[in-house]
Order: C-alpha cells, then sequence, then structure tokens
C-alpha cells in the first residue's frame, strides 16, 4: 500500500465511521426508548445527539482532544529547539508549520491531532523535551508529522470524541438506571428478556467502539514509523526515543479514548505480554515496532 493509497482510505474512513457512529449511536438511544415505552422520542434524540458530535467532532475534535489532555500553547521563546525541531522537519516533510502545545508530565510522549496539515497541531510533553536527546525527538516530531502528512490525525482525533461521547451516554445511562426509580406498573409491563438484551446492549456498545478505535490506530503506527525514517534518514533516533519512552510510568491525564492518538501508549500498559492482550492494544508492541525500524 502506498503513502497516497492510504491518505485516501483514511479519508473515506473518516465519513465512513460517521455514518457508524451516527447509526450505532441512534440504535443505542432506540434500545433505551424501548426500555422506557418511547422508542420514536429516544431515537430522534440520539439521531440529533450523534449528528451535533459528528459535526462538532470533525471542527473542533483538536481543541477538545487538547483540553481532555491539559496541553497549553508552547511558546517560541519557552520551547525554542521544539519549536526550531519541528520547523526544520516540518519544511523537509513539505508541510505547514503546525501550532505547538505542550503537557505538562514527567512521563515522555506526543501525539498529533488536528482536521488537516493546514489546522495541525503537534504536542509533547514536557517530560519528552527535557529527558530525550535531540535525535530522539527528531524522531518522535518526524512521526507526529508524518501522521499530518498521512493524513490520520483527523479520523484520529475524530473517533477519539466519538468514543469518549459514546461512553459518557453509556455511563449516564447506567447510572440513571441503578439511582432512578420506577413505578410498579412499569415494571411488571417490561419483558424480563428484554431488559437483559437492554442490558447487555448497554455493555457491548462501548465495547464496539472500542474496537472501532483499535481497528483504526494500529497499522498507522508502522506507516507513520516508516514515513517518519524516510523525513530524517535516521531510524536510530526514533529507535532511542521509543525504548526510552516505553521505560516511564503512564501519563497523569491519560484517558482511553485519546490513547490511540499517542506515538506509545500512554496509559502505561505493556507491550510485553499474551498475543490477546495485544490483540486489544491501541499500540502495536513497541518490540515490534524497534524491529522493523532496526532492519531499514
Amino acid at each position: 500500500m502506498t503513502v497516497y493509497s492510504q491518505i485516501s482510505q483514511n479519508k473515506g474512513k473518516t465519513f465512513f465511521i460517521f455514518f457508524l457512529f451516527i447509526i450505532l449511536f441512534s440504535g443505542f438511544f432506540y434500545l433505551i426508548g424501548q426500555y422506557f415505552h418511547s422508542g420514536n422520542s429516544y431515537i430522534i434524540l440520539g439521531l440529533f445527539l450523534s449528528i451535533i458530535s459528528s459535526v462538532g467532532s470533525y471542527f473542533y475534535s483538536d481543541k477538545i482532544v487538547l483540553f481532555t489532555s491539559g496541553a497549553r500553547p508552547a511558546s517560541k521563546k519557552e520551547f525554542f529547539d521544539f519549536y526550531t525541531t519541528t520547523e526544520n522537519l516540518a519544511l523537509a516533510a513539505g508541510l505547514p508549520m503546525p501550532k505547538l502545545y505542550v503537557i505538562d508530565d514527567v512521563s515522555p510522549n506526543a501525539f498529533a491531532t488536528g482536521r488537516d496539515p493546514k489546522h495541525a497541531v503537534v504536542c509533547a510533553t514536557t517530560g519528552l523535551l527535557q529527558k530525550l536527546d535531540r535525535s530522539d525527538i527528531e524522531g518522535v516530531i518526524s512521526h507526529e508529522l508524518s501522521h499530518v502528512k498521512n493524513h490520520d490525525i483527523l479520523i484520529s482525533s475524530v473517533v477519539a470524541v466519538l468514543v469518549g461521547t459514546l461512553a459518557i451516554a453509556s455511563d449516564w445511562i447506567m447510572r440513571s438506571l441503578w439511582w432512578g426509580r420506577s413505578d410498579d406498573n412499569d415494571n411488571r409491563n417490561r419483558s424480563p428478556i428484554f431488559a437483559i438484551f437492554f442490558i447487555v446492549a448497554l455493555i457491548i456498545t462501548p465495547i464496539v467502539a472500542t474496537l472501532i478505535q483499535l481497528a483504526i490506530s494500529r497499522r498507522r503506527e508502522f506507516l507513520a514509523d516508516a514515513s517518519g525514517v524516510l523525513i530524517t534518514r535516521n531510524p536510530d533516533g526514533l529507535v532511542s526515543a521509543l525504548e526510552k519512552i516505553s521505560s516511564y510510568p503512564p501519563l497523569r491525564r491519560a484517558s482511553p479514548s485519546t490513547a490511540h492518538l499517542f506515538i506509545a501508549n500512554p496509559l502505561g500498559k505493556k507491550s510485553r505480554s499474551s498475543w490477546f492482550v495485544n490483540l486489544f492494544s491501541t499500540h502495536p508492541p513497541i518490540e515490534e515496532r524497534i524491529k522493523i525500524l532496526r532492519s531499514m
């Protein structure tokens, strides 16, 4: 697969994700409505909320991700090396200079977000900028710029917002059912079989959303690694960076909905584990990525 075909697929996948999310979210609310004997009202509400979330995620996903991550703008004066490194690599990659943000966290990590290369953001933790060598930082930034160039950032940011929205809605419904009260007539009118099906749907829906997240995030990391090396011509820099990043504890403000955005899993899950655990990881194993990079 070429970079150009990957870019084309990413653009198509974004709109497919919007469609899938609207169907999933509306169906989720329809089941809620059926449980409360008001299916039509709830499906209209679900359709409305899913469309608003989809449109909002397209235009504001980067701002939402930055806010939830606790990121702040990185000034050129305070983070001069970060700025100049990104500026040089963006020029080499033929990209506009992205906006730069930092997260105040000792654990080294980074991610890219935005709608397209003209509205891109590269965010790094202060730990990454302080603990890694310049060649390591170049490897990380080139990886993130590759996500920008390959148009990974839109679909990744959109998925982060939509998965988070669905998780919040599911959690809210579960809490409402747990703490809410209903009269005896309502309880008698509800089918026990449907009640069980409804609870199962509440549990499965966020899992399906997570599987969508995983399906999108894993393969793109290998492509971004390779594309980043083409920019720097130095695979050792990215290898060194991945080794150092994997040795640090998780980020304080790491979130499952945004974990797939980072260059390495910010939740601190070790890559050395069973194939089943790796199957449900947002990132391919660090060892496998390093092995491929060293073969270049």
